[in-house]
């Protein structure tokens, strides 16, 4: 007979923001004449920058004309995004266009890359965590069952006020360790120093470290390093994605990538080294068919001139809606992290996470529960300055009514 895959059954409840959306629906069929406001999910508001608007259209043209028609594309991605994102991202990194895979997202490639890795590894997941870390390893069968709010047998790397939610190195062997910064949800960022730590770590340990860094086009502070890869010998153990979602808003269009530098490592059982850069390339090839020739030529386009600018104008308007909503948020006496390199304020909402969620929610106005993603997080939300200016000033004063 047909089994199922029983780790699925370890999976708690939902995924964090299927339960959001639940409440939000139950809440509006009760009040549809409420307009809500959403603060909850990283989705941007703002259209796609007018650059990459012209050459989608371009290769969509080209797609409609019988000489330049493409078919499928290299599943690694085409080489002249490839080569741009070298070329702009990583200068004077060491990484090079064969190192970059295109993907269609982020959170695919995050929730992906652990299928390398043999099931007994050790992972380390930040507390609070974006929740795709945790459950895909759970999926996978790297969990034990669920106490107390963790996964026995996944190793959590305490984030508090303490150490200010950035966790340090352990004392304990690690093997697969997953970090964020700018970090989601709690919008802390991580110093060279910081990072360096990690990557000795690593090193000395023979562990690997999956670096998120999708907000790092948010960064306005130059001592602090938007690519792990800034860190020397970080190219021996570290993998980072990043995302043109937040970047230049495809959210809807769809278009990431992963840096898999060729000097990247893992071991065998009997402690060879094994090149991971054949081992993605291979599940990549197998398992995705490639992103789109149009939107490859979007995502090129942020690499233009004009590009740039306003990709930087986007990203500077979502960091204008997180001063506004910090500034807010401690005026009525939170305490908050983020929201200055990051558009994602973490505000200790001094209650319970679904209690603060659920006031907010009565006010109209909808942000994510910390304890949603992880011990952690209780007692605090998450707010996303992702949204229309005057949508955000009108959030803040429905805020300042729920809890006046």
């Amino acid at each position: 007979m047909i089994t199922v895959n029983e780790h699925y059954s370890k999976l708690q409840a939902s995924y964090l923001f299927v339960t959001i959306a639940r409440k939000v629906k139950e809440f509006q069929d009760v009040n549809p004449d409420v307009d809500l406001i959403k603060l909850g999910i990283g989705d941007v508001t703002k259209p796609l920058p007018a650059t990459c608007v012209d050459a989608f259209r371009k290769g969509v043209d080209e797609m409609a004309d019988e000489g330049s028609f493409r078919g499928y594309g290299p599943e690694q991605g085409y080489p002249f995004l490839r080569e741009a994102i070298a070329k702009n991202d990583f200068t004077g990194m060491g990484i090079e266009a064969d190192d970059i895979f295109i993907s269609d997202g982020a959170k695919c490639d995050t929730g992906n890359f652990q299928e390398l890795f043999s099931i007994d590894a050790r992972v380390a997941v930040p507390d609070p965590v974006y929740p795709v870390y945790v459950d895909t390893n759970v999926m996978a069968g790297r969990s034990g069952t669920w106490k107390n709010g963790r996964y026995e047998g996944l190793y959590y790397l305490e984030g508090n006020s303490a150490n200010g939610f950035i966790p340090a190195p352990p004392d304990e062997k690690l093997d697969l360790i997953y970090l964020c910064f700018p970090n989601n949800p709690t919008g802390q960022t991580a110093s060279h120093d910081q990072l360096a730590l990690w990557v000795e770590y690593a090193k000395k340990n023979k562990a690997l470290i999956l670096f998120d860094a999708a907000y790092e086009t948010f960064i306005r502070d130059e001592s602090l390093p938007k690519s792990i890869y800034e860190i020397p010998g970080a190219r021996d153990v570290a993998v980072e994605f990043r995302s043109f979602s937040k970047t230049a808003g495809f959210t809807g269009t769809r278009c990431a990538f992963t840096v898999v530098p060729r000097e990247c490592r893992a071991f065998t059982t009997e402690g060879d080294a094994v090149q991971l850069q054949p081992l993605w390339n291979r599940r990549h090839s197998t398992k995705f068919n490639g992103v789109s020739y149009p939107v490859q030529r979007a995502a090129e386009a942020v690499y233009s001139p004009e590009g740039k600018q306003q990709v930087r104008e986007l990203s500077d308007y979502y960091l204008g809606n997180a001063a506004i909503i910090r500034e807010n948020m401690e005026a009525l006496g939170f305490g908050c992290i983020g929201g200055e390199n990051s558009p994602y304020i973490w505000v200790d909402g001094k209650r319970d996470s679904w209690a603060f969620f659920d006031l907010l929610l009565s006010a109209g106005v909808v942000v994510t529960p910390g304890s949603g993603f992880g011990r952690c997080g209780e007692g605090y939300i998450r707010i996303s300055a992702f949204n229309d200016r005057n949508k955000v000033l009108s959030a803040m004063d429905r805020i300042k009514a729920s809890i006046s």
